[in-house]
Parts: structure tokens; C-alpha cells; sequence
């Protein structure tokens, strides 16, 4: 297939590029060109998409069978590109989030949950609702917490700093929220595998790893991928509402249980996890933490300064 990887570069578009140019498919990648493409010799279209009128200019001749939409975070991110393929693809894979789904006593989430209307997330619930709408052959994918190489989010390595470091971990609450996460490049497989799958055609795919986790065994979890002793870490719980942290983010995951089910993707798609909690962060540990040489960068403690200093 034609394909075109809106972005492409960084994180998922790393991993997800790298898959379809070893399947064969001839990929195109539309970015701000920023980074080099991942692959050697992979086209680039350089492009603002938020550019609507540069970005038709920049598509026009062009002819693609599918379209991998990585980044598009509201509806009008995603409209141009309907408008001007709509009636020449085969399949069009939409990234969503599981961040749309309503805060629910029930768990774990399944496709199909009420969702939050606050969400930040909405405009990609938006999406999805358009593209059934549009009747174009489209997949969404929801995603919980992503990790693994190349993460521009600071999440496991929020935790590889203070392990490293040997300093107090601060967790708000009670620290027994249970959440989940999937590794980058299960991810992108799982969109491989979504590509021409006609039983995932106008379907919504929750992707993730297959357990959930404490914030406390999150870190835990951390401390065995670095190689060191879990049961030496000190975990220091706090209540949040008694702070003032401005716009600053003490945590990087939400306070409350969030996690999906993954059976419709496991049952649907001939995919499933390579990746364990542990082994997963082992390989983000090893192969991007390290190799970037923040261990011995200077990280901004002052959040966690304040909090231990009021407790």
C-alpha cells in the first residue's frame, strides 16, 4: 500500500514507520520537518497540518490507500484530510485516547463506556464520531499511558530520575490507583495490524498493556528495570488538595483508577502484547534513558523539595 504517516518522527511515528517500511509498503510521512524520517529514504512531505490551506495545496496530486493519523488532537485537524481523500482510501486509522472515557465506578474501561464531555480528549472522541459519520473505512486506536524509547512525556522517567538518584519517591494519595500502560511499540504493532483487517473497519480498539498496576508497584516496577532493589525505595504519600503547585504537575499520572480492557483488540486483531510492565521499562531504561545521558542531567526537584518540606 500508499500510505501517508501524518508526523512520523517522533515516538509512535518512529515505531509505527519503521513497521510498514519493513512489511513493504511504500510510506509517506507529512510533518513541520523538524526531525529526519526514521527510515532511510522515506518521502517527506513538509507541511503544517493545522495550515489547512497549505496543507490541501501540499496533498493535492497526491493518492494514498491509507492514512495513518497520529497526531490530530481536534476535529479540524482531521477534516482536511477526509475532504480531500475521502473517496480514495481503503483505510484511515485514527490515534485516539482513553482519556475520553468518563470517570466510572466500573472497571476496567471497555470500548463503548460513557464519555467525560470536559474531557480534555473530546476533540478526539469528536473525530471519531465524525469519521463514522463521513462513512469513510476508518480505526481508532485508545491508548491509556504510553511508554518506551523516545517518550517526550515525562512519565517512567519521572520515576528513573528519583530511583537514580536514590531520592524520596512523593505519590499522592494512598498510592493503591490502579493504572496501565503500553509499550510504544505494541502499540504500533497493534496499528499494523489494524491496517486492511476488514473486522476492524468502523471499529474503536482500546491498546494497552495487559495489566494493570498500583502507583506504588509502578515504581516498584521502575526500581527492578534499573536493576535496583524495589523494597529500598522510599515512597512518601501526600495529600494533593493540601498544596498549591500552580500550573506546575507534581505527578504525571492521573489520581484515579484508570485502565482498559483490551479483549476486543486481542480477539479482532491476531495481536497482542510482547511487552511486560518490567521488561517494557527495562527496554525504555536501557535503550533511551541511558543512552540519552539524563541520569546526569540537572532535574528540577523544587516540586518534590516543597512537598517534603510541608510533611
Amino acid at each position: 500500500m500508499r500510505i501517508l504517516v501524518m508526523g512520523g518522527t517522533r515516538f509512535i511515528g518512529v515505531f509505527l514507520t519503521r513497521l510498514l517500511v519493513d512489511q513493504g509498503h511504500e510510506v509517506v510521512l507529512l510533518n513541520r520537518g523538524n526531525r529526519p524520517a526514521p527510515v532511510a529514504g522515506v518521502e517527506q512531505i513538509r507541511c503544517d497540518r493545522k495550515d489547512t490551506d497549505a496543507l490541501k495545496q501540499a496533498l493535492s496530486d497526491s493518492r494514498f490507500d491509507a492514512i495513518f493519523d497520529n497526531n490530530g488532537r481536534e476535529l479540524q485537524d482531521t477534516q482536511p484530510l477526509i475532504e480531500i481523500f475521502r473517496d480514495h482510501l481503503q483505510h484511515f486509522v485514527y490515534v485516539s485516547s482513553a482519556g475520553v472515557y468518563q470517570k466510572s465506578d466500573q472497571m476496567p474501561h471497555i470500548e463503548g463506556d460513557a464519555i467525560d464531555p470536559k474531557s480534555r480528549h473530546r476533540g478526539k472522541f469528536d473525530t471519531e464520531v465524525y469519521l463514522a459519520e463521513q462513512g469513510v473505512p476508518f480505526t481508532a486506536v485508545r491508548p491509556v499511558y504510553i511508554y518506551g524509547p523516545q517518550n517526550y512525556n515525562d512519565l517512567e522517567a519521572w520515576f528513573f530520575d528519583r530511583i537514580g538518584r536514590s531520592r524520596p519517591i512523593p505519590i499522592p494519595g494512598h498510592g493503591m490507583a490502579l493504572t496501565q500502560l503500553g509499550h510504544v511499540q505494541d502499540l504500533a504493532r497493534a496499528m499494523v495490524a489494524v491496517l486492511g483487517n476488514a473486522n476492524a473497519v468502523g471499529q474503536i480498539y482500546n491498546i494497552s498493556g495487559e495489566k494493570a498496576v498500583t502507583l506504588d508497584g509502578l515504581a516498584r516496577a521502575c526500581a527492578r528495570a534499573m536493576g535496583r532493589d524495589p523494597e529500598q525505595l522510599q515512597l512518601i504519600h501526600y495529600d494533593p488538595s493540601a498544596f498549591d503547585f500552580g500550573k506546575r504537575k507534581a505527578f504525571p499520572l492521573r489520581l484515579q483508577h484508570f485502565f482498559t480492557s483490551i479483549a476486543k483488540a486481542l480477539t479482532d486483531l491476531d495481536w497482542e502484547p510482547e511487552f511486560d510492565l518490567t521488561a517494557g521499562l527495562k527496554d525504555a531504561y536501557q535503550r533511551d534513558y541511558l543512552p540519552s545521558g539524563r541520569e546526569q542531567q540537572d532535574i528540577d526537584f523544587s516540586i518534590d523539595t516543597q512537598i517534603l518540606s510541608q510533611l
